[in-house]
């Protein structure tokens, strides 16, 4: 019997796909296991979800990048005092520490109508990369629709209801946190947004809405940017947030004082 090589390594049909997708797909076998390149891949995409959630959050960074446009901020903790407890008592990190519930409780400049939190979650590399430049692209809807921005809260070790505290204790008609969602394999730096009407510590999940993975490899800045901004027009108009007020600001028809930012340059582009 005549000797052949043999190739153990099995490529999947589905290959040329990979192209549109930073998911696992397509990634072939060696045997009865992964090839060697993709193994390597999974554990550096671990490593890198592991990285985010005990990355240690510059606030400070934050800060400045922000009183560069101008922003006022705040910098506040949750009830958790460390990063550990953080993770094993989220209901810790849902609150303000007593320090800082009276710190902004007694802030002199209050009942504005939004409130941005900046809070680190669990991927500060997220907050770190997308929250500045995602608030520069929300700014001009801020202003068209004539709404007045309290001091930015930068919080550490913050879960989302966080929001709901520090808007209270502020008196702001709306609270928006920005905050890093869980690590994925694949996306280690995505940000979360979360609108809540009426901030207070009984809201509701059912009482927020929501906009997920902001970044650039997935809702860019100018798309999330419009989305929250219809989110908050159309919130002032019937005064509630969550479950009751759906998303539908890719429906031109309804279309108010905003209107998306990424569409009218490309039409502006068209024109020229």
């Amino acid at each position: 019997m005549s000797r052949r090589e043999i190739d153990l390594l099995h490529h999947n049909p589905w290959q040329a796909l990979r192209q549109f997708t930073a998911a696992r797909i397509a990634l072939g076998r060696s045997g009865a296991s992964l090839p060697t390149a993709e193994l390597l891949k999974f554990g550096l995409a671990h490593a890198q979800a592991c990285d985010a959630v005990h990355q240690p959050f510059l606030s400070e960074e934050l800060a400045s990048q922000l009183a560069e446009l101008g922003l006022r901020t705040i910098t506040a903790n949750s009830a958790a005092p460390d990063r550990l407890t953080y993770l094993r008592r989220p209901d810790l990190g849902r609150k303000l520490s007593p320090q800082s519930h009276d710190q902004l409780c007694a802030w002199p400049d209050k009942q504005a109508d939004l409130l941005l939190v900046i809070g680190d979650g669990l991927s500060s590399k997220a907050v770190h990369r997308q929250a500045v430049p995602l608030i520069v692209a929300l700014l001009p809807y801020l202003h068209t629709l004539g709404l007045s921005l309290a001091p930015i809260v930068l919080a550490h070790q913050s879960r989302v209801a966080l929001g709901d505290d520090a808007g209270e204790c502020l008196q702001a008609k709306v609270v928006v946190m920005l905050i890093g969602e869980r690590p994925g394999l694949s996306s280690p730096d995505s940000l979360g947004v979360y609108m809540t009407w009426g901030p207070n510590i009984r809201r509701l999940e059912s009482e927020r809405n929501c906009i997920s993975n902001i970044r650039p490899e997935g809702l860019d800045y100018p798309q999330a940017a419009f989305k929250l901004a219809w989110l908050l027009e159309h919130s002032f108009q019937r005064r509630l947030s969550g479950v009751q007020l759906k998303d539908e600001s890719d429906n031109p028809a309804l279309h108010g004082q905003v209107s998306p930012a990424y569409v009218i340059d490309g039409m502006n582009g068209m024109s020229n």
